[in-house]
This record gives C-alpha cells, structure tokens and sequence, in this order.
C-alpha cells in the first residue's frame, strides 16, 4: 500500500488558523461506516447522532508549553527548541535531560549552551546529537524554581507547523481540552477540542456515558512519514495509562454489546494497542505503544470515532481510513473540501459510526 494512496486536494484558505469565536460551535460531518452515507451537523447536535448506552472515551493529557525561544550563550543568536520527552527525573540539582528539537541544529553542536529568559530563566546545554535534528539537553535554573515551574512560565504553545502564527495567551486555554488533566503532551488530542461542559451535561441527560484515558502525545503526531510504502513506516512510543474506573467503563459496555466510540485518533491508539495485548480486554495500568493503525487493521473495541480532518499522506488519516475505509473517507474530504469546512488541529469535526 503506497503513502500516495491517502492524498487530497485542500485549497490553503481552509487550514484553519484559529480556533472557532466558540468552543463546541464546530461543524460535524457524519459519515455512515457500512455505507458512507454523508450528513451534514453542528458538533453541538452530538447527543441526538449517539444512542442510549454508547460510551464515550476521551484523552485526559494536557498539553505543557514545550516550545522554548531564546539566545545562544554567549553570543546571543536565537535559538528555538521544542521539548520532545523528558529522559530521566530531576537529579540531585534540580537538571533535567530532554530529548528536543532545536533549531539552528547545525551551530547547536555538544557543549553549546543556551539560555531562555522571561518571567522566569532557564538555562540548556546540547549534551547528545541523535537523528532528524534531535539533541539531548540538559535543563536547569539557577534559583528555587524547578525545570517544569519555568518552563510553565517562560514556554509558549507548541502549535502545529500549518498553524502560520506566534502563539497568543488564548491558546494556552483554547489548545486545550476540558478534559486535561495529566500533564505530558506537546500536542493536543483535538477531536476533544469541540467539547463543553454543556455538551458534556447534554451527552449525559441523553444516556451517553463517559470514560477517560491517558495518552501523553509526542513528536509523531507531527512526524512526516519518509517512506513509500505504508508497512514500512514507523510510529514513535507514546506513554498511556488508564485507571482501573476507566478500564471497568470499557469492558462494561463491550460485555452488554454498548457502542465504544473514541474522541480521537490518541484514544483509539490506546485503546486498541491494549486490548491487542490483551485478548481484547481493557487492563489498567501504564505502558507505551508504537501502535501504528492503517488499512487492514483489524478493530476489537471501537465502534464509532470522533475525528478532526487530518493532513494529507499522514498515520492520522491512515487510522480513520482504517476505520471508516479508505474510499469512504477520502469521498468524505472531498465533500468537506467543497462545504468549505476547516481542516486540522482547530478545524471542524467527523462523527464515523
């Protein structure tokens, strides 16, 4: 199966480049899975589109401000440096080691030192190169202040690369769900985007259940894909874990035969990496997977998916083709191209049941 297979056509206009002026005001493709019978909503109408039982389950993770800008020391040339995963805890000083990546990569050799001011200062040194720009650095501050306290204060949204703007202090609120809690992300799960507490209160008066799970996103959820050929590409690890609440919610309904629909690409990767290792039940606990879902995957929980449009040639939309087939989804872009609907991370929404 050939990248080029998942190809579409999006005029630029429809990148959108804000969120919407209202949170849960989206517009909803729904998508019919066995048919492909298209039908055109507002994310606002989710609790007549669902039925009595269905359960619900969302990505908990917060994203954090992993995206430093600062200067060279002592030279003073501009540095940015997006933080990809934390490698160790804090040592006996308070430094951290974080796998990142910098920019300009090729002047940050080993023993560069950088440092990020603002509200709070943080000091770095490029410890290790790996591969595609990656560094090794070791963090710092030279006060009480720990490495995450200012980050938190200094750092700034890490939007998507087809966002062409400097983050605003909004985005720290609108690139975040209502359902973040645990701290570890550099991307927000964005079907979860769409949801509110009303939209929540609504979903449960119409008998729709709630389930969350954890997924912390990491860089693959930008990576490109440098392959030809689908089988060949592969996915980053990403780190998960699911309360013993939550596991409980979801073999529930599988047992009585409930509808399990997943709010985003994040949940589904969870859920179904777990239930691959584990006969097809839900376990709590923690873990990480390099699930990598594209056509031919065979689904042993989901019965329905809320999505956002994803990037042409991309693992995303090779998971919601997987689900919802290819030819069908790729019909659905197109009908979307042509209504004039707003594309990626603060874009419109697709319902696939």
């Amino acid at each position: 199966m050939r990248v080029s297979d998942f190809d579409f056509e999006l005029p630029s206009h429809l990148i959108a480049q804000e969120p919407p002026p209202e949170r849960g005001r989206s517009r909803l493709l729904r998508v019919g899975r066995r048919a492909g019978a298209l039908a055109h909503h507002s994310t606002a109408q989710l609790p007549g589109l669902l039925r009595t039982g269905d359960l619900l389950v969302v990505n908990n993770t917060r994203v954090f401000p992993a995206r430093l800008l600062g200067r060279r020391d002592p030279s003073g040339g501009a540095v940015e440096c997006l933080l990809v995963t934390r490698l160790d805890e804090a040592d006996a000083s308070g430094a951290e080691r974080w796998e990142a990546l910098v920019y300009p990569g090729q002047k940050l050799k080993p023993g560069a030192r950088v440092v990020f001011d603002g509200a709070a200062t943080l000091y770095g040194e490029i410890l290790e190169r790996r591969l595609f720009g990656r560094r090794v650095v070791r963090l710092w501050t030279d006060s009480t202040a720990t490495v995450e306290s200012a980050v938190d204060a200094i750092g700034h949204v890490p939007l998507p690369p087809y966002i062409k703007r400097a983050d605003t202090a909004s985005d720290r609120d609108r690139y975040q769900t209502v359902f973040a809690q645990s701290r570890g992300s550099i991307a927000a799960p964005t079907a979860g985007l769409h949801f509110t507490p009303e939209l929540l209160t609504a979903l449960s008066a119409h008998g729709v259940e709630l389930a969350e799970v954890t997924l912390h996103v990491g860089y693959g959820t930008f990576q490109p894909i440098r392959v030809d050929e689908v089988e060949a590409h592969r996915m980053e690890s990403e780190h998960f874990e699911i309360a013993p609440v939550a596991a409980q919610s979801i073999n529930a309904a599988l047992d009585s035969g409930r509808r399990v629909i997943a709010v985003g690409t994040t949940t589904t990767r969870t859920l179904e990496s777990v239930a691959c290792a584990n006969d097809g039940r839900i376990v709590a606990g923690r873990g990480a997977t390099d699930l990598f879902i594209y056509p031919g995957f065979e689904f042993t929980v989901l019965s329905g998916l809320v999505t956002n449009f994803h990037l042409p040639q991309s693992s995303l939309l090779m998971l919601v083709s997987a689900f919802g087939g290819r030819e069908q989804v790729l019909s659905a872009y197109r009908e979307a191209v042509a209504e004039q609907y707003r594309f990626y991370s603060y874009g419109d929404a697709m319902l696939i049941v």
